[in-house]
Formats: structure tokens, sequence, C-alpha cells
């Protein structure tokens, strides 16, 4: 969930006397010049070393140019020599949250709330954390316990209140106010479509039935071994679903982190590729297709995986892509096979 780079003159109340310098920057920045604008910045900041606003414009720059641990480190000194602003904390906690650290995002947030209790940007940035922090609990659960239907619910339900309807995670502050106002001018970054349903109005899933024993038949018991069979079997099933689940989540990483080489590692050697190409010719497109958009994010909605036997399975899903200005939903259905232990793509069927 990279940071997107939206700075605007207009947003930064230059009132030094370099403030074209600024504005200049800022512009060069907008027109996709950032390794340009970051020239330029640290040029200034060289002679403007305490000047938070070009300090933290070069912090936004690290960030949009991907460069990940500046860009971290950038706004870290930040609030160490400016502690009472909250935006610095607040973008942190958007590098954190990009790079899965939910819990120094968390941090991030609540002191900048603590330094500005009326920050709406870091309380709605807390409440989506929050929300991740809860997917990755739920899905923790479901990997140790693949027949938890309550966990499945709850995990489905966060997926969908983060679906794609164009919106990001996080909003990532573009400038600090200095004043100690909060700016209200955001870049959106990570959030989710609707808000988060407060917990009273979310209906819990249907609790597991329990199934009353029958009568003990007086016949010789079976064998141990032979007891122990249907266990292991629910066990190898709910394994194997576990695999598969986390199969077509690695492919959808993959895909949304432009990672061509893992997404097409997903797909067996005899995946039925478009008709009337090959497969050599079907790479070559996915590899233009996925390289050429700055940013993508694909999202799977009410995701249910079926298991036919040991090594077939099929995966039913509304897929969520987002790429530049496209946006568009379908439903999908995957069908796998387990082959040397890896669940892999063999059939990709999509309705429109």
């Amino acid at each position: 969930m990279p940071i997107a780079l939206l700075l605007m003159a207009s947003i930064f109340g230059f009132t030094n006397a370099h403030a074209d310098d600024l504005k200049d920057i800022t512009q060069l920045a907008n027109q996709g010049q950032q390794a340009a604008a970051l020239e330029r910045i640290n040029n200034y900041i060289s002679s403007n070393p305490k000047d938070v606003q070009a300090l933290f414009i070069r912090g936004v720059i690290l960030a949009e140019q991907g460069k990940r641990e500046e860009a971290t480190k950038a706004f870290v000194d930040i609030t160490e020599k400016y502690p009472n602003l909250p935006e610095p904390y607040n973008n942190l906690a958007v590098l954190y949250a990009d790079q899965g650290q939910y819990d120094k995002a968390r941090k991030a947030l609540e002191t900048a709330i603590k330094t500005h209790p009326s920050y709406a940007t870091a309380h709605e940035n807390l409440g989506d954390i929050y929300a991740r922090m809860a997917s990755e609990a739920y899905d923790k659960a479901l990997q140790l316990d693949g027949s938890n239907t309550r966990a499945l619910g709850k995990l489905s339900l966060i997926k969908d209140l983060f679906s794609s309807t164009g919106k990001p995670i996080l909003l990532a502050n573009k400038s600090p106010d200095t004043s100690k106002e909060t700016s209200k001018e955001t870049v959106k970054v990570v959030t989710p479509s609707n808000p988060i349903k407060p917990a009273d109005t979310v209906k819990p899933a249907e609790p597991a039935k329990i199934v009353e024993s029958a009568k003990p038949v007086e016949t010789k018991p079976e064998p141990k071994a032979a007891e122990s069979k249907p266990q292991e079997q629910t066990k190898s099933n709910s394994n194997d679903i576990n695999d598969a689940n986390e199969a077509v989540m690695a492919w959808a990483k993959a895909w949304s982190s432009k990672n061509v080489d893992k997404y097409l590692a997903s797909y067996a050697d005899n995946f039925q590729v478009p008709e009337g190409k090959s497969r050599s010719e079907w790479e070559k497109t996915r590899r233009e297709r996925i390289s050429k958009p700055k940013n993508i994010n694909v999202d799977l909605l009410n995701l249910q995986l079926k298991l036919d036997d040991a090594t077939h399975a099929n995966a039913k899903f509304k897929q969520s892509y987002r790429a530049g200005g496209v946006a568009m939903k379908t439903n999908k259905t995957l069908v796998l096979k387990k082959s040397s232990g890896k669940w892999l793509i063999e059939q990709e069927l999509t309705d429109h």
C-alpha cells in the first residue's frame, strides 16, 4: 500500500523567504520527477536544517520512491525534533502498516492522538489498524482450526469492509501543520470503503451444533488404530484446506505486490491458458500487464474453498481489482491441483 505523493503547493503554509523554492520542489514531485525533487529538497535542507516543512516533504518523497527505511528514519527524526506534531507519527504508522508491523503502527497512532486528541485522521487510522490486527488473529485461528466457522465468518466480514471502492486503508498526511492544528489535506493510502460497524450490529456466526452421542452397542470395540483413522482423515482434510487457502492468498498477494515471478509460479505446468495463446505468450502478456501499473490492489472477497479429494480443490470468490484508474469486480473460480506438496492453479474461470 504505497504512499501516493500528491503534493500541492497550496496546502503548505509557506511563510519563509524560501517559499518559492519549496513550491517548485513540490511541483516537481507532483509531475513525477521525484529524483530531481529529492535532490532539490536535500540541497534546501542543507541550508535550512530546521525547516520542518522541508523535512516533511523529504520524508514523503522518499516514501513515494519506495525508500521505506529512509522515509521511516526521516519521520522518526522529525518526531524527535518536533515531538508535539502529530502528522509525522501518523505517516510513520502508514509506513509501519505497509510492512505489516501493525503493533508499531498502533503505538505511533496512539502517540499522535496523545499529542493532538482531536486528530481525526489518526483516530480513523487506528481503527483500521485494529481491524487489520483482528484479521491476522482470525486468520491464525483458522490455521489452527480450519473448521472454525465463527472465525471464518468474522474474517470474511473484515475483508468485506476493506473491499474495493477505490479507497485505500490508511491516510497519510502531505504536510505537517506547524501551528499544531490538524492538517485537513491528506493523501489516501489505505482506508476501508465503509466505516467499521460497531460490534453490537454484527450478527455473530451460528455456533456449532453439538451432536448427541448414540447409545453404546454391546459389541467388541474397534481397535484403537481403527478409531484414529477418521480423526486422521479430518485433520488431513483440514490441513489440505488451509494449505489451498494459503496458496490462493499467496497468489493474490504476489499479484498485488507485482512479484511477477511468484505470481506465475502459482500456475501449474498444465494451466489452461486463454484460447489461441501459448504458455510463453500468455506469461509475456501477464508480465507486461502486471509491470505497467504503478500500483495494483487485489482483494478476494467471500473466499470459499471446496476440497474434491486429496489433490483437487476449487476456490470461489469475488475478485476486487484496482490499478491506476481502473477498478473492477468479477466472480472467479480457481481450479487447483496439489502437485509435489504444492497447490497450483490448473484453470482460472471468470464470470463478469
